[in-house]
């Protein structure tokens, strides 16, 4: 085969290596099952480098998509609640998914509802961004959820912010279309001089 996908056809292997030569690229066995193996030419170092490429690449995706974590407390106040919250909006938006994990303590074991309604609450904020992958349950003393990211929703969420800006610039250009001229920016009258009388001699 040659380098542009063009079938040769059966060559002895000097022949093809001369071939090869010729065009200043390599003789690679791609089918050595094959009877007769099947060759190809073409540039090996390129090719090499484009398979390392492409591995890199498949590994920085799988990278991408791996699974975070944030702890929550049933007694959280609501800073911490906040804080934490905007950085699962983070990981969602960045296409990972999300565990959500309530650690129960001593007697918090006996309200499970205060962790469930803690996974809602965070849940329901970020879902211009996630969605629930796995509803909550118990483990042990934890209980957890998952989100996973929800491109239909970031779309939905970026284009609805895209028309409020439009909206707010549309507003603000029409208000000072029409917005009164201020005293200062208005021009200065000429003030008309006053005639005195003329004095009798």
């Amino acid at each position: 085969m040659g380098a542009d996908g063009e079938q040769i056809g059966i060559k002895p292997l000097p022949e093809a290596l001369s071939i090869a030569a010729a065009a200043d690229l390599d003789l690679v066995e791609v089918a050595a099952q094959a009877s007769p193996p099947v060759c190809r030419i073409m540039d090996y170092g390129k090719f090499k480098y484009e398979a390392a490429q492409k591995m890199k690449e498949s590994r920085r995706k799988s990278r991408a998509a791996e699974l975070k974590e944030m702890k929550y407390r049933p007694k959280i106040g609501i800073g911490d609640f906040d804080t934490k919250t905007r950085n699962v909006e983070k990981f969602l938006s960045h296409g990972h998914k999300v565990k959500l994990t309530i650690m129960f303590r001593g007697r918090e074991m006996a309200h499970p509802e205060l962790g469930r309604d803690i996974l809602e609450k965070v849940a329901n904020t970020v879902e211009h961004v996630g969605k629930v992958d796995q509803y909550p349950r118990l483990d042990g003393r934890n209980m957890t959820m998952v989100l996973s990211p929800d491109k239909r929703a970031q779309a939905d969420h970026a284009r609805k912010l895209a028309e409020a800006e439009a909206q707010a610039a549309s507003a603000a250009l029409a208000a000072a279309e029409v917005a009164p001229q201020s005293p200062e920016s208005q021009p200065e009258q000429t003030p008309k001089a006053e005639t005195s009388p003329t004095e009798e001699a």
